[in-house]
Formats: C-alpha cells, sequence, structure tokens
C-alpha cells in the first residue's frame, strides 16, 4: 500500500474503522506502531457503527511458543481498538491456557481445538469465537513407525495424560480406528527428555509444536509421520481457534468483538508478514531462534480463518474424542454449547477488504 502516515494524519475525516482498515497494511515499523497507539480512540457511541467498549482491560496469556504468534502481534491492534490496558499473563504451557480462560483469569486467548473441546464437557465456562491458523503440530516417529496406524503396541512419550500432545495423537489414533485408551503404550516425560529418548530410539513417538519440531528436524532426530499443516485431514481443520470467558463476552460483547477483530488483523499480519513478525516473536522473548521461528511463520496457515468452517473443526475433533470416550456430548451437543459464531461472521464482511 502506498500510503504515508502523514497523509493518512492529514485526513481529519477519516472515519476510525477506514484508518485502521488502511493502518492493517502497514508494516509492524515504529512509526506505524506509535501512531496506532496513539490513535486508540474511546469507547464508541451507540449508532456510529461500531461496538461500544465496555472495558479498557482485556488480559491474555503469555507462553513460550510459536503458535500462539497473533495472540502476541495482536498488543498494538487490541491498544487500537481501544483497550488501554492489555495484560499478557504468564503461563508455562498450553495446558495452562484452559485453565486460564475457565477461571476467567484470562478473558480471550487462542488454544488447541481438541482440548478446548474436553473443557467444555467438562462444563467449563468457555466460548469459542473463532478459527485463527491450521495445524503447527508434527508427529516424529522412529524407524518403526511409517505410518499412524503403526503405533498400535508402541510407546509414545506425553508431557502428561491430558495434555494437548496426549489430545491430539488419541484423535489422530481414533481416526484410524485405534483405541488410545488400549492400542498405545503412554509414558510422561518433560520435552527435552522424550527428544532424547527418540534420538536413542527408546520411544516410538513423539508430537511436537514448534520451535520443538523445527529443533528435531534440525537434529535429524526421527521423522515427520504427519504434518498437520500438510496432511489430509488435518490440514482441513483448524488446530488454534479464539476462545473467550463466557461471562466475560456476556459483560462485554462490544470489547469481546473488537478483542477477536484485532486477534484475527494480527493473525493476517502473520500471513503477509513472517520474517518481521518471526523477529518480533524473538525479540520479546516469547521463542529463542529467528530461524526456527521463520521457518514455522512461514508454514502455519495464517491466512484460512476467512476460507473455513470452524464448526467443521469442532465437529472433526467431537466425534474422534466421543468414540474413544474422552468426552461424553456428542459433537451437535459440544457445538451448541461452545460456539458462537456471531462476532466471526461480522468480521468476515467487516476486514474482507483486507485480504
Amino acid at each position: 500500500m502506498e500510503r504515508n502516515l502523514s497523509t493518512i494524519t492529514a485526513n481529519y475525516r477519516l472515519s476510525r474503522r477506514r484508518f485502521l482498515q488502511a493502518m492493517a497494511g502497514l508494516s509492524l515499523s515504529t512509526a506505524s506502531l506509535t501512531l496506532l497507539d496513539a490513535c486508540s480512540s474511546q469507547p464508541a457511541a451507540p449508532g456510529t457503527g461500531e461496538e461500544t467498549l465496555e472495558t479498557t482491560t482485556i488480559r491474555l496469556l503469555g507462553i513460550p511458543g510459536i503458535c500462539q504468534a497473533a495472540d502476541y502481534v495482536a498488543e498494538d491492534f487490541l491498544k487500537a481498538q481501544g483497550f488501554t490496558n492489555v495484560q499478557y499473563i504468564k503461563k508455562e504451557g498450553p495446558k495452562g491456557i484452559g485453565v486460564a480462560l475457565a477461571s476467567g483469569e484470562a478473558d480471550i486467548n487462542m488454544h488447541f481445538a481438541a482440548p478446548l473441546l474436553i473443557q467444555v464437557d467438562a462444563g467449563d465456562p468457555i466460548v469459542i469465537l473463532a478459527g485463527v491458523h491450521v495445524g503447527c503440530f508434527e508427529l516424529f516417529g522412529s524407524e518403526r513407525i511409517r505410518e499412524i496406524s503403526d503405533l498400535k503396541g508402541k510407546t509414545v512419550a506425553i508431557p502428561e495424560l491430558g495434555s494437548s500432545q496426549h489430545i491430539f495423537i488419541s484423535s489422530m489414533v481414533a481416526y484410524v480406528g485405534m483405541d488410545p485408551n488400549k492400542d498405545i503404550n503412554w509414558v510422561t516425560y518433560p520435552p527435552a527428555e522424550a527428544t532424547q529418548l527418540l534420538a536413542e530410539g527408546k520411544i516410538d513417538a513423539y508430537l511436537a509444536f514448534p520451535p520443538s519440531s523445527q529443533e528435531l528436524r534440525a537434529k535429524k532426530i526421527g521423522h515427520v509421520v504427519v504434518n498437520s499443516m500438510m496432511d489430509k485431514p488435518w490440514s482441513q481443520y483448524f488446530c488454534c481457534m479464539v476462545a473467550a470467558h463466557r461471562e466475560f463476552m456476556q459483560k462485554n460483547p462490544g470489547a469481546t468483538k473488537r478483542a477477536l477483530r484485532a486477534i484475527l488483523q494480527a493473525s493476517d499480519r502473520c500471513a503477509r508478514e513472517p520474517e518481521q513478525v518471526a523477529r518480533f516473536m524473538v525479540d520479546k522473548g516469547y521463542t529463542p531462534n529467528y530461524d526456527y521461528a521463520l521457518d514455522a511463520m512461514k508454514m502455519i496457515p495464517y491466512n484460512k480463518w476467512r476460507e473455513y468452517d470452524p464448526e467443521d473443526t469442532l465437529r472433526f475433533y467431537a466425534l474422534r474424542l466421543h468414540e474413544v470416550g474422552m468426552v461424553k456430548g456428542t459433537p451437535d451437543e459440544l457445538i451448541t454449547r461452545s460456539a458462537d459464531w456471531r462476532f466471526l461472521n461480522e468480521l468476515k464482511v467487516e476486514l474482507k477488504e483486507q485480504a
């Protein structure tokens, strides 16, 4: 977009919505981020075509890794939406995201689709609002594992039962007709130990997320059995979705929509500017290795939130989890209890010009 900042700001009649749309095409430069901060407006009055902002505080989660990049890049977009107090609550791993969303410690955040369904089935007050990106996990196996069905009777390492790795692998083996409760020998190890055990051939498989997957490939440890960003059916469904604490959404619908808008705009930026986002992730301390971060940013499809139906993702994983007894509710029951696509459908229209 050939439009400089002085031209944009000089036009004082430019609406806030159009201004933000124009800004979305700019890079993550210091000037553009400073201007985004300066132009964070006050809550819009009803009837202006914008949502009333019920609160100027928004709480997300900050965990190490790359999959959550859109959450972190969203910070300046959130400020542009009028949030003056953007908080990132530190957590150690993905499981902490679900706990924080359920308790209300966090207001909104990205999280993995399948674990979200297990939480909804357990009665946690979580609402799923949109899909963000497709894939990100990769299943690495020893020479004994060439396809998912080869995992039958084999030893698979996970951080703990109920972890994202455990749930996703269970979904995968259920898809090929196996019972993860009977057909897999689960062992629990921290990621570093599991990686070493795979290198030594003492376990048969390990599910990795970026940057661990990049490290495994760089060190030639095991081989990729399934790449969820490329291999069907996993590449046809969202991996990470946006979810909110139910009470926050009910009390603050305008703020919820604005926060979702910011995350989806950030997702577009991840797809459009992988080099800048990878550098941002390293500079902010979310991941240490720029090359690994860039590889992940280029591989993960961040630009599918307009195209894919998030309900298809919930139905796919809910069916797999129901088949193996990890959820009691049927896919229709879980979707009815968990999903609200109203904001997403509106934003698909509003943000169409930015595609």
